[in-house]
């Protein structure tokens, strides 16, 4: 290629762009959550993977290893939920070691009213794609969280 033509994007960059959009939207979907809700955005993200889950239940290794945080990070954020009301402690019926994180009544209905602010916040950051572009974004992210297992 000559000095004139456009190079295309190298993988930093990419990657770079990816980590804008994603802090990007983290922070103005935190905010909003904040202000509507009452709830930081890393609860929601733990709440919706706890109702997510078989019986409303998970440990919190599994917890730890489905929003990228450590088992004590996910620990810490799980007992502030709990002094919330939010979230209990549930313990295994066959295994007296193994104890699951579930979310109370509370909890759930707070999750309720989280998820539809959220949703119309995600129409709103999403509206400069159309439908095609959803999708085709939806299959490449596939892709690209294929290649992370």
């Amino acid at each position: 290629m000559s000095s004139s033509t456009p190079r295309p994007p190298d993988l930093t960059t990419t990657f770079g762009r990816l980590v804008e959009v994603y802090s990007g939207f983290e922070r103005q979907l935190g905010r909003s959550l904040e202000a509507h809700c009452g709830i930081p955005h890393s609860w929601f993200e733990m709440m919706l993977r706890i109702s997510r889950s078989p019986d409303g239940q998970i440990t919190m290794s599994a917890l730890a290893g489905q929003v990228a945080l450590s088992t004590g990070g996910v620990t810490r954020i799980f007992d502030r939920m709990l002094a919330s009301g939010y979230a209990e402690r549930v313990p295994c019926p066959t295994d007296r070691r193994v104890v699951y994180a579930a979310l109370t009544p509370a909890g759930q209905a707070k999750l309720a009213e989280a998820v539809e602010v959220h949703e119309r916040n995600l129409e709103q950051l999403f509206k400069r794609l159309g439908p095609s572009e959803r999708r085709r974004l939806d299959q490449l992210l596939d892709r690209l969280r294929g290649a992370t297992l």
